[in-house]
């Protein structure tokens, strides 16, 4: 037990030191080519988990389970098989899943695997999440399970990839927004875009648009959503400052995967400011799952993928 208290306390001083280094080399602000890139740096984060749908267009996949009081039973996650959006084989996948998470149990998505998360599982479950904004690239920090993002700024995707968790991201400013592009993701029985199970392919496309909105703004959408939604929970890892009046960030995603969608389809992510630091969560070094008395095992593979 000390020996593994040890290791922790280690690895935090390491990542400390390379935090600091990291922002000792970013400029906030800075001139990124022709233009003035928007400072996206601080802990941002929510209290609901699941997307927000688009003002316009189809709603993404929701929970049919609900509590009595409306919101959604995040303990059955029965995703709507029956949504437009969705081919034959999506449906059947995503109704399967459902009646396997009616029966008690959850069913084998990313983070109950230990495995890395894929966007659009990302923006689904993680509740709080960090910019490092450099000259060329991008790192995207996330809280829950030490997920990181690496996106390359100005530049293209390669003509031949081997897919990956992440995937490929290349990433340019618009304005006053970062416009992420996404492809080259995993695909497989953890390839999946939201919390019930939607599955997606090797013809997966993601654009991310991520800018800054008024903070009246983001209150609103965001307690809206959890009223929808219900509080996350998780033992406050990530909670956002009620007293922040400053400005919010939103995410809003299209999603287009022609093997498993009839059609694109978009949603939206708000976030807001965070209170303190988040709490460090762990997964593959700590695969007890104390809350259900069982043991997942460490994700393996037969083979190097490199």
């Amino acid at each position: 037990m000390v020996a593994h208290m040890a290791f922790w306390f280690e690895r935090r001083r390491k990542y400390a030191a390379f935090a600091a280094v990291i922002a000792a080399v970013i400029v906030p602000g800075a001139s990124f080519g022709a233009q003035s890139a928007p400072d996206f740096s601080g802990l941002w984060g929510r209290n609901a988990f699941d997307f927000e749908p688009s003002p316009s267009g189809p709603r993404p996949i929701t929970n049919l389970m609900r509590l009595p009081d409306g919101t959604q039973n995040n303990n059955a996650l029965v995703g709507d098989y029956r949504n437009p959006v969705l081919k034959h084989e999506a449906a059947e996948a995503l109704r399967e899943r459902g009646a396997i998470s009616l029966t008690g149990k959850p069913f084998p998505y990313p983070s109950n695997q230990c495995a890395p998360w894929p966007p659009v599982f990302t923006f689904a479950m993680q509740l709080g999440v960090e910019f490092v904004q450099r000259q060329d690239e991008i790192t995207l920090l996330y809280n829950q399970d030490d997920q990181v993002r690496h996106v390359r700024l100005n530049g293209t995707h390669p003509r031949r990839m081997n897919p990956s968790w992440k995937g490929d991201s290349v990433a340019h400013y618009e304005g006053d927004s970062l416009v992420i592009d996404t492809v080259g993701v995993k695909p497989g029985p953890l390839g999946m875009v939201d919390r019930f199970g939607t599955p997606s392919s090797d013809a997966l496309h993601v654009i991310e648009r991520y800018r800054l909105i008024d903070g009246s703004v983001a209150r609103e959408s965001a307690e809206h959503h959890q009223k929808e939604n219900g509080a996350a929970g998780l033992g406050g890892a990530a909670v956002v400052d009620p007293a922040y009046a400053g400005p919010g960030l939103q995410l809003q995603f299209t999603v287009e995967d022609p093997k498993m969608f009839t059609m694109p389809w978009s949603a939206v992510v708000t976030y807001r400011r965070l209170k303190g630091p988040w709490q460090e969560q762990v997964c593959a070094e700590n695969p007890n799952e104390y809350y259900s008395g069982r043991t997942t095992a460490i994700p393996s593979a037969a083979h190097a993928d490199f």
